[in-house]
């Protein structure tokens, strides 16, 4: 269980300042994201005193495990306070947030003048890498009062502004703020005891809560990021999804491109000319645009024909339609590459709102249907007009 603590905990400490990196040039330029970034940051290099082999490290650096001890103990408080003052800010209480911080100073006075008092008293206590850096029982108690006091208080006021606001990423980075304080809290309830009751077995387990507690504030800052990222995989999928499509038609009717198609659909989406978002929306809107301007070319049982050989080769009855519509807009890009010329324009039943799940369908069975409808040669077009 030591060997497993050990391993979740570095794990969390790396993940942590991974994301602190990853996020600190946006975070601190949006002011509702500054204090979470800071409260982060805080709780991230108090965890990472907290981890044995760092101090080990910082032990063999020539820092002794007092002074590790006790700037992980400032920090950690520093910490509590700032996370009060996070969810504090958003309940724009000024006075509120000057109590804590005058609470926060005098909770860190009295830590470095508790830890004098017992450095002038002959010693530094039991100083060990996980323990607090005085043995005096104020200190412990003022060390993790600052703690639950904060992780309580962020636990309600997070769930609750998380069902006040609408605004999704705001959501889930509160509910997971809420479940990573909750976590706190089972720590240090537990760190208390174990201070009383200094029983080995119990520590590593702490340390895992702990370690899921920094993955936790891990996810609480990275929710735009994920967020981001997965508009991006399903702009990237639906771009995906069209290409086939939107190339054939674009070509047919090139005139709606902003630019030619590349050879292939991956170098399309490995190598995108546009952010994935805008690759996808440009993508849809030719689209559309070319079924618009293909209208002209649709013979006029073209859909009906069509529909009927998609029962015919046992289509599902919800992708009928599409296929339908797959095989009226193949029959007419032959068309239109056939040199027939335009007539009146056919709507196709549909198509008139271009949604991008009409044309992802289109999409979907244009493999299958492109060349299922027959396409009448130009003089039998001519004679018909």
């Amino acid at each position: 269980m030591t060997e497993l603590a050990a391993h979740v905990g570095l794990a969390s400490v790396f993940a942590l300042w991974f994301a602190l990196v990853w996020r600190a040039r946006s975070a601190l330029r949006q002011p509702h994201l500054r204090g979470l970034w800071l409260t982060v940051l805080a709780a991230t290099t108090a965890i990472t005193l907290f981890q044995p082999r760092i101090v080990a490290g910082l032990t063999s650096a020539g820092i002794d495990v007092h002074t590790v001890s006790l700037a992980r103990n400032l920090i950690g408080v520093l910490s509590a306070g700032l996370v009060l003052l996070f969810v504090i800010d958003s309940s724009r209480s000024p006075r509120l947030r000057r109590s804590v911080a005058v609470g926060m100073t005098a909770a860190l006075v009295s830590l470095l003048v508790l830890d004098l008092l017992q450095v002038d008293q002959g010693g530094v206590g039991t100083a060990a890498a996980q323990r607090p850096a005085s043995a005096s029982s104020a200190y412990w108690l003022i060390l993790i009062a600052s703690h639950l006091a904060g992780d309580a208080v962020a636990v309600v006021v997070c769930w609750r502004f998380s069902l006040r606001t609408t605004e999704r990423d705001l959501v889930w980075s509160l509910r997971l703020f809420a479940a990573g304080s909750v976590l706190a809290l089972v720590f240090w309830s537990g760190y208390l005891f174990h201070l009383f009751d200094p029983d080995p077995h119990l520590l590593p387990y702490l340390s895992v809560v702990m370690g899921v507690h920094g993955f936790m504030r891990v996810a609480s800052l990275l929710v735009p990021t994920a967020t981001a990222l997965a508009r991006s995989a399903t702009a990237l999928r639906t771009a995906w999804q069209l290409w086939p499509l939107w190339r054939d038609l674009v070509t047919a009717v090139p005139h709606v491109a902003l630019a030619r198609p590349r050879r292939t659909r991956l170098q399309e989406v490995l190598w995108p000319r546009y952010p994935p978002a805008l690759l996808a929306h440009r993508q849809t809107i030719e689209t559309y645009d070319a079924l618009l301007t293909l209208q002209q070319y649709v013979q006029p049982d073209a859909y009906e024909e069509a529909h009927r050989l998609a029962r015919r080769a046992g289509v599902r009855d919800d992708r009928l339609a599409s296929a339908a519509l797959a095989g009226a807009v193949g029959q007419a890009r032959r068309a239109v590459l056939d040199g027939v010329p335009p007539a009146e324009a056919r709507p196709l039943p549909g198509v008139a709102h271009g949604s991008p799940e009409t044309l992802l369908g289109i999409a979907r069975m244009w493999p299958v249907m492109t060349d299922a409808v027959r396409c009448h040669d130009r003089a039998s077009t001519t004679q018909q007009g």
